[in-house]
């Protein structure tokens, strides 16, 4: 009996402690708080260290976490010079994906205690940024930005991308939208973080195989999908005979429906007011033209199939990102520059479970369905009697 992939969807493969998802009621927790809460009264940092340490910090671990993730931005020069070899054009999720597996080439650390893996992390953190900004500065032809160690991890990564340090409210907006993507339990870009740990491979490999899950256009690539879509409709006044266009034919609305919530996605219900605030700031027409997608995608889902469909985190993370002036094929790298956080903490908890029995290396199982000549298999032939 053949069995059908479903991407392992609904079967429990791990214990965690660090974050949990209830898609019924719409709620995501990181450590037992409401995504709601840290974004509305925490930081990147502290939230980060959150995840990392499976409790929030107190001041003076918040300031010396903070202290170390500034120690850890740069990158080392020949790390740059290699950047420059590369095409211009290059996927940045291939450059990324290269360059933090490099770093293992460049750190040749310890790895195999808890502690070493704090230590890692931090510095797995702070340069994801670095080497995303300094891509960017690179292709265009513009001289890197080095860090600035008087600012927080997301002004000093607009700064190193625009050579201009970021007003305080688009400070925040950034601030938000990094807690917004740091985890997401078992997602695909996550998953394969805690596989690769599995076999005992260290930190920079597990990263590495992490941000090649986060590069499809299903998982980490849909938000620069939602962009294409609405750069496409072009204004609020074509959104209805395109969405209806494009559902008549059963293709897919970008950034609306989700795996896991039944219910409107938390992480979409923050990013739609902080791009409601910065298209109010900035006068662009992007939030107007994505509000108006996902009322009507609602509506016609309704009308259409009689069942409801709500938006996901990329709907509004695109326009909001664009409105910030990002580059749109950098979206997926600024996603992975958040949930590095959540695939450093995963990858440690995988390697040093303390709760639960000592992690086995992952092996699932499939089911053949190939060609089946008998119980002794299929007879070889010569290439001269094969016909």
């Amino acid at each position: 009996m053949e069995t059908k992939n479903i991407g392992l969807r609904g079967i429990e493969v791990a214990d965690t402690r660090i974050s949990n998802i209830d898609g019924e009621k719409g709620k995501l927790i990181y450590r037992g708080y409401d995504i709601l809460d840290l974004t509305k009264y925490s930081s990147f940092e502290e939230t980060a260290y959150l995840l990392l340490h499976d409790e929030l910090p107190t001041k003076d671990q918040l300031e010396e976490f903070k202290t170390k993730l500034k120690e850890a931005r740069f990158i080392p020069k020949r790390m740059q010079e290699n950047m420059g070899n590369w095409r211009k054009d290059a996927d940045p999720m291939d450059m990324l994906q290269a360059f933090v597996s490099a770093l293992a080439g460049y750190y040749d650390e310890e790895f195999s205690t808890k502690e070493s893996s704090y230590d890692k992390a931090i510095n797995l953190i702070s340069k994801t940024a670095t080497i995303v900004a300094s891509w960017n500065r690179i292709r265009n032809g513009q001289k890197i930005v080095d860090p600035d160690p008087t600012l927080d991890h997301a002004a000093n990564f607009l700064y190193m991308m625009f050579d201009e340090k970021p007003d305080p409210e688009v400070e925040k907006i950034f601030d938000i939208c990094l807690i917004l993507h740091a985890d997401h339990t078992f997602n695909a870009s996550t998953f394969t973080a805690r596989q690769v740990a599995s076999t005992r491979a260290h930190m920079y490999s597990a990263a590495s195989a992490a941000i090649g899950a986060l590069s499809g256009e299903l998982h980490g690539g849909a938000n620069y999908e939602v962009m294409k879509m609405l750069l496409e409709i072009g204004s609020i006044e074509k959104v209805e005979s395109w969405i209806k266009e494009q559902m008549a034919k059963g293709e897919r609305i970008m950034g609306m429906g989700h795996a896991v919530y039944k219910t409107y996605d938390p992480r979409a219900q923050v990013l739609k007011e902080l791009s409601r605030k910065l298209a109010a700031k900035t006068g662009d027409p992007w939030f107007d033209i994505t509000e108006k997608v996902e009322k009507t995608t609602i509506a016609e889902m309704k009308r259409q199939k009689g069942r409801d469909i709500y938006p996901n985190v990329d709907l509004y993370s695109a326009s909001l990102y664009y409105m910030l002036r990002i580059p749109m094929d950098l979206n997926t790298p600024i996603f992975a520059i958040s949930r590095v956080v959540g695939w450093a903490a995963h990858i440690i908890e995988e390697k040093f479970a303390e709760a639960a029995p000592k992690p086995a290396l992952y092996r699932p199982k499939a089911s053949y369905v190939g060609k089946y000549c008998g119980p002794q298999g299929c007879e070889y032939k010569t290439l001269d009697l094969r016909k």
